[in-house]
């Protein structure tokens, strides 16, 4: 059956949210710009973007509810159902999945009795796997609203979703102070976050991390001589050891293996067509 239009907006709610449109869109030269930080407007007043707030956007922007929905579907980071206070998304990507993330994600389903995407019956916490979160030097990660939980645990993780189902204070391992879903979908639609502290706080990066941007700038540590992976670590004087060159590459992975390219008894072939 085909669905009837979607209703509107109390007139008090829609006159609230046509100002804050007027000042979203007001921001961008093109109108149709405005759609996404709307769309975070939407799910601002209701927690997801409803069949109304698709409607809302297409009549402020001029465009039409399927130009809407296409741009609210591609992205996973609009909910187009319910949804908890708390997004709790769990890093399944391959770093923090082996250093325990998959571990935590099937603890927590278990411990909340909810699935992938699933809000626990209170409202309070929704369950989520999320791809890398570019926090790999603190995996493994679990971001509540967007927020990062550093180097969690099973126990960890089990402590965190307890403690905000019951209200509990809840601070993140960096960042801005946590809120809820709501009050997340308001900052990123562009409005002043006016919590005391919240816009001065801030993350930082990680040793690993650090590690790796002065080896980029050239701010390198004396070199180490690199053994076979079948030889065991040999003690060379400093003044013997080899200072590598911009071009050199000194990494466990450059011992020597026993492959077609690099043995010759066991040459490569010519390669075959597909299918053979």
């Amino acid at each position: 059956m085909p669905q009837l239009p979607a209703p509107d907006y109390p007139d008090d709610v829609r006159a609230r949210l046509e100002r804050d449109a007027a000042d979203v869109i007001a921001r961008y030269p093109d109108s149709r710009s405005a759609l996404l930080p709307l769309l975070h407007l939407m799910q601002s007043e209701e927690g997801h973007v409803t069949r109304t707030g698709i409607r809302f956007c297409a009549e402020v922007l001029g465009l039409t509810t399927a130009e809407v929905t296409a741009v609210a579907t591609f992205y996973s980071m609009y909910r187009r159902r319910p949804s908890g206070d708390y997004q709790v998304g769990v890093c399944t990507n391959t770093l923090c999945a082996v250093m325990g993330g998959d571990a935590i994600f099937e603890a927590l389903q278990d411990h909340l009795s909810v699935g992938n995407g699933e809000t626990t019956g209170d409202g309070k916490v929704t369950l989520e796997h999320i791809e890398c979160n570019a926090a790999c030097d603190f995996a493994p990660v679990v971001m509540v609203n967007w927020e990062f939980f550093d180097n969690q645990t099973v126990d960890s993780a089990k402590r965190l979703v307890d403690d905000l189902r019951a209200g509990a204070p809840v601070a993140p391992t960096r960042g801005a102070p946590l809120c809820t879903f709501k009050d997340t979908a308001r900052i990123l639609a562009g409005f002043p976050d006016e919590r005391p502290g919240a816009v001065e706080a801030s993350g930082g990066a990680g040793s690993a991390s650090l590690a790796g941007l002065r080896l980029a700038r050239g701010e390198t540590a004396p070199a180490r001589v690199v053994h076979p992976r079948d030889g065991g670590p040999q003690d060379t004087p400093h003044d013997q050891v080899h200072e590598p060159s911009p071009a050199e590459h000194l990494s466990s992975h450059d011992a020597p293996h026993d492959t077609s390219a690099s043995d010759p008894a066991h040459p490569a072939g010519p390669a075959a067509e597909e299918g053979e």
